[in-house]
């Protein structure tokens, strides 16, 4: 089966603003070097894929995520004949756009955003406005529509391009859209596959499951051990692709993979320990959108008012105001989501910091630490 894309390369390496002429590197392989070297990626080392454990380096953040899609990408579209650089391109530039906190951040975001008109936060459309507004990468449209096509959350068994030009500007919602290229289909079957063993090898470490709990079909269709789970998948797919001519698994796979997703759902993502997560962290964000919005409703472009609050996340943030407001003017008319997207960008260490900055700034904490009596003992000075 040749898996030939029908839009031209004219469309595909098509970028807002034109480059100047390849050198070593090819297009796709210039849009990987401007994700890799952008602030957004860098911050995906501390922020949480499914467990929020930045102590722990042996539970998977959310850079180590795209790097093993990206890595599961190029492998099958090496095998299939399609572009391995296109297909890496998006696989580490997919989730630029996500929250701190996992999907827990996002749907938090979410439901904030619904409250003031919005029409709610899915990190694959934010991850587009990453990489075209709030980062310019000015990456190829092939690599772009990828990142906002990819949701990987939705399970299906085959799936081929649409093959349309999008207008991606205008995509709202990540609801019924589809990779315009076999890579991008590839890229979004390659996201479950990363995550699909990796999150139960995780739980398992954790404690939350036992490794026996998991179905019999998924230990004996997929594997026990990530390794085995990703192998197969991979094998899988290359082999059920070139035999019904789109991209997808075969039945038996496909049944067992979402025997697994299931038991993933119910007895991970929903378990107790995440649940806890969400009432901390909702209390959280909402603790540091309602401070931010109230400065930039109080204090508007006035640096002097920012530091005034006296802690660094007052400065940061007018330092940012400052950055983008003629931006976000000219791209979204008014600075509604400048809070929104500033909190968005944050990991979640970061988060926790502004939380702490919010509630006892840092310099009183040094303040208080370079007090003997306020350290060490309960008595007030002589």
């Amino acid at each position: 089966m040749n898996f030939k894309n029908q839009l031209s390369d004219d469309v595909l390496l098509k970028r807002t603003k034109s480059r100047t002429a390849d050198d070593v590197r090819s297009p796709y392989y210039r849009d990987t070097t401007a994700i890799i070297h952008s602030s957004p990626f860098r911050r995906l080392k501390h922020k949480t894929q499914v467990f929020f454990a930045p102590s722990n380096d042996h539970i998977c953040t959310r850079m180590e995520h795209v790097l093993h899609v990206a890595s599961i990408a190029t492998a099958i579209c090496r095998a299939m004949g399609l572009n391995d650089e296109m297909a890496w391109a998006i696989g580490v530039g997919h989730d630029l756009g996500h929250t701190p906190f996992g999907h827990i951040g996002e749907f938090i975001l979410s439901d904030m955003m619904k409250e003031k008109g919005f029409c709610g936060f899915e990190h694959e459309i934010n991850s587009l406005r990453v990489v075209d507004f709030l980062s310019h990468l000015n990456l190829t449209y092939a690599v772009r529509d990828g990142i906002v096509s990819h949701c990987g959350e939705h399970f299906i068994r085959t799936l081929a391009p649409d093959f349309t030009v999008k207008d991606l500007d205008a995509v709202e919602t990540k609801k019924g859209i589809l990779p315009a290229t076999w890579e991008g289909c590839v890229v979004r079957f390659s996201d479950q596959i990363a995550y699909l063993g990796r999150d139960f090898e995780d739980a398992s470490r954790l404690g939350i499951v036992k490794k026996e709990d998991l179905p019999d079909i998924c230990t004996k269709v997929l594997g026990s051990t990530n390794g085995e789970i990703i192998n197969t998948l991979v094998e899988d797919i290359i082999t059920n692709s070139e035999r019904e001519g789109v991209i997808g698994f075969s039945p038996e796979i496909y049944e067992a993979m979402r025997t697994m997703k299931d038991f993933n759902y119910q007895y991970i993502y929903k378990s107790p320990m995440l649940g806890g997560y969400e009432k901390y962290f909702r209390r959280l964000i909402k603790l540091i959108y309602d401070y931010l919005s109230g400065l930039l409703d109080k204090n508007g472009f006035d640096g002097n008012l920012y530091m005034q609050e006296g802690n660094m996340l007052s400065a940061g943030f007018f330092n940012y105001v400052i950055e983008k407001k003629d931006a976000y003017m000219e791209h979204d008319g008014s600075l509604d989501r400048i809070v929104f997207d500033y909190i968005a960008g944050m990991s979640d260490n970061f988060c926790i910091d502004c939380g702490n900055e919010i509630l006892r700034p840092e310099h009183l904490n040094e303040s208080i630490e370079r007090s003997l009596t306020g350290k060490w003992f309960d008595v007030a000075k002589p």
